[in-house]
């Protein structure tokens, strides 16, 4: 007995660490993230001269790598954050930067591009295509741009002002992106980190939420002509979504083909893209507290613990630095503040579901993720006002708290984030002030403080297709 009030007494003092520790870096890195997003918006932001209005630049880097280009998915991320801050009362001074930006994709929907199309991943930061060789098409983007233009469009409509724009600027953009979707979901795509053509969990994920909300707002505004086919390739991409499901190892095969493991941040990223609180802990649609999603994170981050330097010498239990997938070669492979980050905000948002319905649930599939917090765990569903909830939760939190950790660790004094960090010494690298990885930490810190955004209809959802 006595052994075990000192381990609980220790999982205490290490969990009010963590917390603490956590509550700095949240406090001095929310400003600086924010002010980094701005800042690569163009044409006024302070790194983003030469951008037109409403362009987001990827990152100020010129060279080494080059990544002033506007991409549609960093873009659509980055404003899906500010949009959501937006519609929820936190900034109303970033409605004209949204407006812009609305603007600005519209333009790149319709210009001419390799791809042919709205799949075209990348643009010149003045508007005009990028012609070189690339990874092209990249399937992602269109859905991610729909649902932050559709988050934007609902909350127009919700207050009363915006019927007319919505119908005739809005609408135009997000049916061409999510008419391209309904068309090619089952094509095969570059993933999100532009290196296997195949398909990719994550793009199936986006493209799945874009489609089931495209028709939740097709039907409110009156687009009824679209809404079938909008469901009925919903359906289908759910029942594909199954497929990736690894049951023999109890993970999210990140891509269907790429000859590597599969164990990827596309999967952790994936779950908390299409996070809806009212979904609780679905596991059909991968939502971050399900068991699928639960057992999954463990292994991701399990295949980071002796790939990196840094990381030697830490507890099995405790967080680590992650990165794109263990194979990685690019910049020789290195932790990503975006993974970090991501990895974090999954676990905050179980939290938040699970004190939103009062339990959890430990499943066969989950248990292992459960044991690292609670070595004698057993299947079952435990009650908030239990004491194995309470301690649960508890180490969670602090589990979720020592992803940021590990971040503040690397973070150098003015906050600026990279892309990436060495996985020896910790040094940031390669792109300097990549505009995603601001966006991460601002997600990442509204979900440990419990905030949740719109849902978008991910409740309920059933597939019929028998793969499980």
């Amino acid at each position: 007995m006595r052994f075990s009030v000192l381990v609980s007494w220790a999982a205490l003092a290490v969990g009010a660490c963590a917390r603490f520790l956590a509550d700095v870096y949240v406090a001095s890195e929310s400003s600086r993230a924010k002010a980094g997003m701005i800042d690569n918006i163009g044409p006024s932001g302070s790194k983003s001269s030469g951008a037109k209005p409403g362009i987001v630049i990827a990152s100020p880097s010129t060279s080494n790598p080059n990544y002033l280009y506007t991409w549609t998915r960093d873009s659509s991320l980055v404003f899906k954050t500010l949009i959501d801050q937006f519609t929820t009362g936190e900034d109303y001074s970033l409605r004209s930067l949204i407006d812009d930006f609305t603007t600005a994709e519209a333009g790149l929907q319709q210009t001419s591009n390799p791809s042919g199309g709205v799949g075209e991943p990348k643009f010149n930061i003045d508007g005009t295509a990028f012609t070189d060789a690339w990874g092209r098409p990249q399937r992602d983007g269109p859905a991610l741009r729909a649902t932050a233009i559709i988050t934007y469009a609902i909350w127009l409509l919700a207050n009363g002002n915006g019927t007319s724009y919505v119908l005739n600027t809005l609408w135009p953009i997000i049916e061409r992106d999510l008419n391209y979707v309904e068309s090619n979901w089952n094509q095969s795509t570059f993933d999100l980190w532009e290196e296997v053509n195949s398909s990719s969990f994550f793009t199936t994920a986006v493209q799945h939420r874009a489609l089931r909300e495209g028709a939740a707002l097709a039907t409110a505004i009156g687009q009824i002509s679209v809404v079938s086919g909008y469901a009925t390739q919903a359906d289908n991409l759910l029942c594909f979504f199954q497929s990736y499901w690894n049951s023999d190892s109890g993970y999210m095969t990140a891509n269907t083909g790429g000859g590597r493991s599969g164990k990827d941040a596309n999967t952790v990223l994936a779950s908390i893209h299409t996070f809806d609180v009212k979904a609780g802990c679905d596991a059909v649609t991968f939502q971050p507290c399900s068991d699928k999603a639960l057992s999954n994170l463990k292994v991701y981050v399990d295949a980071f613990r002796s790939v990196y330097g840094i990381n030697h010498g830490i507890s099995a239990s405790a967080a680590v630095a992650v990165g794109r997938y263990p194979e990685d070669i690019y910049y020789n492979g290195n932790p990503w503040y975006l993974a970090v980050f991501a990895v974090a905000e999954q676990l905050y948002d179980a939290l938040i579901t699970w004190n939103k319905q009062g339990s959890l649930d430990v499943t066969s599939t989950s248990l292992a993720f459960f044991k690292q917090f609670d070595s004698s765990i057993t299947t079952g569903t435990y009650r908030s006002d239990s004491s194995t909830y309470s301690s649960l939760t508890s180490a969670i939190r602090a589990f979720a708290d020592g992803f940021l950790e590990i971040n503040a660790k690397y973070t150098p004094p003015n906050g600026a984030l990279s892309e990436q960090f060495d996985k020896s010494s910790g040094t940031p690298l390669s792109a300097a002030d990549l505009t995603w990885s601001y966006a991460s930490a601002l997600t990442a810190f509204a979900a440990r403080s419990g905030k949740t955004y719109a849902g978008w209809g991910a409740a309920g959802l059933t597939s019929t297709c028998g793969r499980s």
